[in-house]
């Protein structure tokens, strides 16, 4: 077991998410940062899709009621095991007793807990996902999260370097939206420049501070996903991130790839980020 002794500000169980579900008008979820959230499971030879502890700017503290093996990927929130500094990307083996905890802020916003064969909530529609009105929302003081049994761990490549490019470039691909075409040359232009995240940014999407006039006539509500960025009536963008709704009404002028979704969850307020288009696969 784990068990929570501080939940920290949004720290929730998730996996691949709710895919194939937005025809029931049910969000994806799953992983922000996709990335980060796969490796952890794969340094400790898990599927990928298995269920990890998404914490958010590493506030939070857990305690192991049983042995396990960990992996600590994503933001680097200076983590310890009891007293000792925890290297990140890189398998460790915890025993009952142990306490987990972070300390400062290296880089990041969201750093990945994934333990040996995954976190064993219960499966709601296909996924452990955490979702409000779906599952709990996040996790609470005292709770416990059941996991496996120990099992033999064969080292091997237990360990990987991560290219910080992931966390602190501000290069996001992105391809044309569905309204793309609407915009002038000018509104072309200005999707190009320097954008700055607002304080507004969690896991439904982030909004962006800069301005781009908006004049394009309104749209029947339409399907949305990760990665959609919609231009409000005030002119404002809003990236839609892993908990959006399956459908908007804004014009949907980008389209960020997966990838990009995963470097942008990692961002905080203040990051400058740049809209990189791509129309390889327009033609």
């Amino acid at each position: 077991m784990i068990k929570v002794l501080h939940p920290g500000i949004y720290t929730s169980v998730q996996d691949q998410g709710r895919i194939g579900m937005a025809k029931k008008g049910i969000p994806q979820s799953g992983f922000m940062d996709a990335f980060s959230a796969e490796l952890g499971n794969i340094l400790l030879k898990n599927r990928k899709k298995e269920a990890v502890l998404e914490i958010t700017y590493g506030l939070g503290k857990f305690e192991f009621t049983s042995d396990t093996f960990i992996c600590l990927t994503g933001g680097n929130f200076s983590p310890k095991i009891n007293t000792f500094p925890v290297e990140m990307n890189t398998v460790h083996e915890v025993k009952k007793g142990d306490f987990l905890s972070f300390g400062r802020r290296v880089y990041g916003a969201r750093v990945y807990l994934a333990v040996q064969g995954g976190i064993q909530t219960d499966v709601v529609l296909k996924s452990r996902s955490f979702f409000p009105g779906i599952t709990q929302q996040r996790l609470i003081k005292g709770e416990e999260l059941k996991i496996l049994k120990q099992n033999f761990y064969e080292a091997g490549y237990s360990r990987v370097k991560v290219y910080y490019e992931h966390f602190e470039s501000p290069e996001l691909e992105c391809y044309p939206g569905p309204e793309y075409d609407q915009l002038n040359d000018k509104q072309k232009q200005q999707l190009q420049q320097a954008f700055t995240i607002s304080e507004d940014n969690n896991r439904v999407g982030y909004r962006l501070n800069e301005l781009i006039k908006n004049d394009l006539k309104p749209i029947l509500t339409s399907a949305v996903l990760p990665g959609t960025v919609q231009l409000t009536p005030s002119g404002k963008l809003i990236v839609l991130m892993r908990d959006a709704q399956v459908t908007g009404g804004y014009p949907r002028v980008l389209q960020l790839s997966d990838y990009a979704v995963s470097k942008l969850s990692q961002k905080v307020a203040g990051d400058i980020v740049h809209f990189i288009l791509s129309f390889q696969d327009q033609n």
